[in-house]
This record gives structure tokens, sequence and C-alpha cells, in this order.
């Protein structure tokens, strides 16, 4: 009996000390409490800071809080960056950019750190209103150390490019160009273009307008040169880097796709590669715009399949904004008589904005009611005579 006993109260108590300890895991942490406190506090203080210092909007002092913390008791760095940027001609819309893209600046040393860097870009060229717009082009550069990257990276863009504005008009199409590892990627790029014979002049024209080009592999820049001349086009010739830019920027599978849209509506390879050697642009379209625009001008205009062959400029044009508004002005000015049929529908619809409205819009305008609108494409076709 008194071994029952004992061993039901040590039942009995490994039960009690059971439901104790899972009690206890259940429960929340009471130490924890306090933090969550202090970290709402530290939140809704960094909202305000962002908000009346930093000039963000409520929403994004909110968004930028929920991964960045700023202190009540260690605001003397924070303020102390603030006032070295506008000191710097950081005007408050770009502070409050900057500070919603890279929140960490503001915890920045200055003298370790942030002076080196400004001293640099200021010493180089990029003084004044330039520096913000350089920084902003991509804020992740004041992220990389100054003299195995800042310095050789930009000095190295700045050669290529020649202007401090032509580096910032770069980076802003290319926001990873100033960040990206320059000296293995993009140096190689343009070394290998320059050997291949394409003049410096237009590798910085490349650079400029379409930075990513020179970002991509190298072995793929080297393919994408090798088919261009294999289509005929050497690198010397003016056309060379846009046929260069379509082959960069569009997968094989992609070009493959072009090709054969434009086969099924009617152009042999030997026509498509001819056209591409004189506006590489045209593989770049999407399929439904190079098909909506041959539709429109083969079976609406009435040109021939082969007028646009030899002028793929066409497929540049806006249906909507150009080509449907012209066409609307050219038969109304028909149906009175009033267009002279030496001219083409083609041409006409090639014309520059200005020939064009004084050709066939001004000159009309008293006695044709609403070719202004027509031509705008703001209203429906005049109505045609009988």
């Amino acid at each position: 009996m008194a071994a029952n006993k004992h061993s039901r109260s040590l039942l009995s108590l490994l039960q009690k000390r059971f439901l104790l300890t899972f009690s206890a895991a259940l429960s929340p942490p009471t130490a924890q409490l306090p933090t969550s406190s202090s970290s709402s506090s530290s939140s809704s203080f960094t909202v305000h800071f962002l908000v009346n210092s930093c000039g963000l909007t409520s929403k994004s002092a909110l968004s930028v809080s929920k991964k960045f913390q700023i202190r009540e008791n260690k605001l003397q760095n924070p303020q102390s960056v603030l006032q070295f940027l506008k000191a710097h001609d950081f005007s408050e819309t770009h502070i409050s950019k900057l500070i919603e893209k890279r929140p960490k600046i503001l915890l920045r040393r200055i003298e370790d750190n942030l002076k080196a860097k400004f001293d640099f870009f200021i010493e180089n060229g990029f003084a004044g209103q330039l520096l913000p717009q350089l920084i902003l082009s991509n804020p992740v550069i004041l992220e990389r150390a100054l003299d195995s990257h800042i310095k050789p990276s930009l000095l190295y863009f700045k050669s290529i490019l020649g202007t401090s504005e032509k580096v910032i008009a770069a980076s802003k199409r290319s926001v990873f160009l100033l960040t990206c590892d320059w000296n293995s990627i993009v140096q190689p790029n343009v070394d290998f273009l320059i050997k291949e014979g394409v003049p410096v002049d237009r590798v910085a024209k490349l650079f400029l307008f379409h930075p990513q080009v020179v970002q991509r592999k190298h072995d793929r820049m080297v393919y994408a040169v090798n088919t261009v001349k294999d289509l005929g086009l050497e690198p010397e010739v003016s056309i060379f880097i846009y046929a260069l830019t379509t082959m960069m920027q569009s997968s094989e599978s992609t070009l493959k796709k072009k090709v054969e849209v434009l086969k099924s509506l009617g152009w042999t390879e030997e026509e498509i590669f001819r056209a591409f050697k004189q506006d590489p642009a045209i593989l770049r379209f999407s399929e439904d715009k190079i098909r909506g625009v041959m539709d429109f001008l083969v079976n609406t205009v009435g040109l021939r399949p082969q007028t646009i062959i030899a002028n793929p400029l066409f497929l540049h044009y806006s249906i909507n904004k150009r080509l449907r508004p012209r066409y609307n002005v050219l038969k109304a000015l028909e149906s009175k008589k009033l267009f002279d049929e030496g001219i083409s529908i083609g041409s006409a619809l090639k014309m520059s904005d200005k020939k064009f409205m004084k050709n066939y819009v001004s000159k009309y305008v008293n006695s044709v009611p609403g070719i202004l609108d027509t031509y705008k494409g703001i209203i429906k076709p005049i109505k045609m005579d009988n």
C-alpha cells in the first residue's frame, strides 16, 4: 500500500511539473514585452524623423522604418549627414529621394567615409548640381570602396564618354553601371569592340545610349559581333552598333520568332536581312506591332508589301498616333479633289510632322472644316463626298 501511495504521489508530482513546464512553454516570455514596446517607440520616432527632417511622405517613411531604425539618443550622425548633403548642393527633393532609396547613408561617418568620396567626385568634374545627379543615378556607389572601385571605374567611364554629364546620362539608363564589376565585364567588351574596328566615338555612343550592351557577358558580345559581321556589316560602318544592340538585347529564339513573323507576312529571308542591314530596329519591335502595321498599311492604306520591305521605316510608326490620322486626312482631301495625285500616300505618311502639317492640314483648315481635329486623331474621320 505504501509503495502504491508513493508511486501515485510521484506520478502526481511529475504530471504537475509537466503541466507547469508545458504551460510556461506556451506563455510568451515576459522579458520580451519591453523590447516590443521599445521597438514600437523607435519605429515611431524613425517615421517622425524621416518625415520632418528628411522630407519623406508618411507612406514612404513607414515603409523605410520597417527595415531601418534611428534611435532618439543617437541623432548626431544622421543630423550631421543631412547638413553635409545640404552643403553639397543637395536640395530637399534630392535628400528625400536619396534617403528613401538608401536610408543607411544617415548612419555613415562623414570624415571616415563620405567626405573623401564627395571630394573625389567634385575634383573630377561632378561639382554643383552634377554631384546629386550622379549619386542619385545609383546611390549604391556610396557603399563601394573609394580606392578599389569608385576611382578606377569612374575615371574609366569618363575616359570613354568624355564628360561628366554623359557619365550621369549613361548611369541613369543603366542603374548598375556605376557599381558593376567594370574591369572584368565592361572593359573587356569595350576593348574587344575597338580591337574589332568599331571607332572609339561610336563605342562611346553605344556606351551612352545603350550601356546595358557593354555590361553583358563577354562571350555574348563576341557572338553578337561575329553574327553581325556574318550578315555583311563591317564594324567601321555607322549602322554596325545599332545592329549589335539589337543582337545583344534580344535572345536568339526571340530573333528567330521575329524573322518567322516577317516571313509569314510575305517577306523572304533575303529581304529581311537586307532590311535589317538598313534598319536593325525592325527586329526589336513586338510581333503584334509588326503584324498590326503591316495589316494596316497593306489592307487599309493599300500599299504593296514590297513598298514596306523597301522602306522598313514604316514599321517604326504608331498606327493610332501617326498612320491612321494621316490616312484619314489624305482620304478627306482626296474626296474633295484636293490631294495631289502626283504624291503617293506612302510618301505623305513618311513626311516630317512639320511638312505634313504645312502641306495637308494648315493649308485646308478653312476649306475643310474639322481637318485639324482629324489630324490630331481626336474625332472620327471627316465625312467623305460621294
